[in-house]
């Protein structure tokens, strides 16, 4: 049904930075109607093998940069784009708000600059953004976790035990020892939510989501200088890089600037919404900040979100924050480093002709009774995220015959993302977090072969999201409180979210044949994960070992002096 613009409403713009594109939406305060769409991809993408965006150096294994200037690109492309589309009068937008991919982090300077746009430093990969899918700071996260635990700090808990490479301490301290000189120049350590908040409204500000699932911010503190001194002492003065104005979700961070006006064709000076995380932004659409819902934003990766009343460690969690998801609520998250993109590189890199394509794949895969193809994989393709936190695990898939097609596989992978899901949600459970309820957005909710695994394999009723657009419905709800429209974020998510609950419930006889499936993932979950044969992580040395022989120039960051402002 076509929605239209009506003289007297007024509007809001959700933008979603994801990690190939940014997408705005043009969304109606009084209900969250959705009138205007528009995506810009980033021109260069996700830099993980050259520095396109510079000189074209190649860069060492399991890195992954961005470009900042791509994520001003959509500001100037897809919000003018979505109002064009929608039909709307600017004149009658109240409000922006922003979510973003993370831990999505860059080095400034104290205005903002990132480094990468100082000509001195154009060259230098560390001056960059690191994507969220940037592993390669693993080594440091082994200490930071070791160092921890010896110490006994109190925070390390709230996080299951780990911090992941992903997160801000290890990317910052990969920065201190691989590039010094880029380290002592960046002023700031900012994540892009932040950071485009500010080319947004000229005011800097961190949000309490990211300041508390990826800067370790807990209790109204960070981590102590004699901490962060015992692991480098270049490395006591890291949290002054990440010090600012922290800020509640839902805040007005400031007004739209002169320049910020110009880039989206809105009003100056309307409110700009504290930044957001992409997945914890769309528990507000999702009409799930209430505890026991678990939100799985699933797409390239997946995220999984869930308010819960009280404070629990749960293993291998990326972290609980109180008020990281809506205020009120200990909000718990943890993740998956891959799925969207292990189905993606089946078609793409190992699907022979015939079967090279989604829906030719899964068709076929849906014919078939489950356990019919004999194998068991392990999602972790891209590392794992929950539980085990570590990004040197690869992926495994073991079953295989001379009777087994692409199908097998294919159905295999899928349900391999199932079961990592699976074992989220009995951790959190295990810690006294319940799920009572799986409600999924993002780009895989059109599945329905998978959607009826997640339900199978979960034995959880399993809904979804009202809106293709979930993360940017979830910024446009957070831009209308920021805006005075609403009181607080759930009176918003009321009147402007949408879900379609019970959509897949788990089939009895399925559920009992997965049981026995999830059994076996356990054990080579344990077996590979946990100590019990260290093979993956052998294999990662050996292959980078190989890399570094065969491109030495690859192995780290060519730095040139350059001279250091303080």
């Amino acid at each position: 049904m076509s929605v239209t613009a009506e003289p007297g409403d007024r509007y809001v713009i959700g933008v979603d930075f994801g990690t190939l594109s940014g997408r705005a939406l043009v969304v109606r305060v009084g209900d969250g109607a959705e009138l205007g769409t528009a995506v810009h991809p980033y021109r260069h993408g996700v830099m993980d093998a050259e520095l396109t965006a510079a000189d074209g150096r190649a860069l060492p294994a399991d890195w992954a940069l961005q470009d900042p200037d791509d994520y001003r690109d959509v500001l100037r492309q897809a919000v003018p784009a979505a109002l064009a589309a929608s039909g709307v009068d600017p004149a009658r937008v109240v409000g922006i708000g922003i979510d973003f991919t993370a831990c999505t982090v860059l080095p400034t300077l104290a205005d903002g600059t990132p480094l990468c746009e100082l000509p001195e430093l154009r060259h230098r990969p560390h001056a960059w953004v690191k994507l969220w899918k940037h592993h390669a700071a693993q080594p440091q996260a082994d200490r930071i976790n070791a160092l921890a635990h010896s110490r006994g700090e109190p925070w390390i808990g709230r996080y299951g035990g780990k911090i992941s490479a992903e997160w801000q301490y290890a990317k910052g301290l990969q920065l201190l020892e691989e590039d010094p000189e880029v380290y002592a120049r960046a002023q700031r350590w900012i994540e892009a939510a932040d950071w485009i908040v500010w080319q947004l409204c000229g005011t800097e500000t961190r949000n309490v989501c990211t300041a508390g699932y990826k800067g370790i911010h807990q209790d109204g503190r960070y981590p102590s200088a004699e901490y962060l001194a015992a692991l480098n002492p270049g490395f006591a003065d890291f949290v002054a890089k990440l010090e600012g104005p922290l800020a509640q979700l839902g805040d007005r961070a400031g007004g739209l600037t002169a320049q910020a006006a110009a880039w989206t064709g809105l009003p100056e000076g309307i409110a700009v919404a504290v930044g957001n995380v992409d997945a914890h932004v769309t528990a507000a659409a999702a009409q799930a900040l209430d505890p026991g819902r678990l939100v799985a934003i699933m797409g390239t990766s997946t995220c999984h979100v869930v308010n819960g009343t009280e404070l629990a460690e749960v293993a291998g969690m990326c972290g609980v924050v109180d008020g990281g998801i809506s205020a009120g609520h200990w909000g718990y998250e943890a993740g998956q480093s891959g799925v969207g993109d292990i189905f993606a590189w089946y078609v793409q890199h190992a699907a022979p002709a015939g079967y090279a394509s989604h829906e030719a794949l899964t068709e076929a895969a849906a014919a078939q009774p489950v356990g019919a193809h004999g194998l068991v994989a392990l999602d972790w393709w891209n590392g794992n995220r929950s539980l085990l936190v570590n990004h040197d695990l690869s992926g495994v898939l073991v079953g295989l015959t001379l009777a087994t097609r692409p199908p097998d596989v294919y159905r295999a992978l899928l349900e391999s993302t199932a079961y990592g899901t699976r074992m989220i949600i009995e951790a959190f459970a295990e810690a006294g977090v319940p799920v009572d309820e799986l409600i999924v957005a993002g780009g895989l909710t059109g599945n329905t072969l998978l959607m009826q695994i997640y339900a199978d394999v979960t034995r959880r009723p399993l809904g979804i999201i009202g809106s293709a657009q979930g993360p940017a419905l979830g910024s446009a709800i957070h831009a209308a409180v920021a805006a005075g429209a609403y009181p607080d974020v759930p009176a918003a998510s009321a009147a402007m979210g949408r879900v379609d609950r019970d959509v897949y419930r788990p089939d009895p006889e399925r559920a009992r044949a997965y049981d026995a499936l999830y059994a076996e993932y356990r054990r080579l979950h344990d077996h590979f994960g946990r100590g019990a044969d260290d093979l993956l992580l052998r294999l990662r040395a050996i292959r980078n070992a190989a890399r570094t022989a065969a491109d030495p120039d690859a192995a780290g960051p060519a730095a040139t002096p350059l001279e250091v402002v303080a």
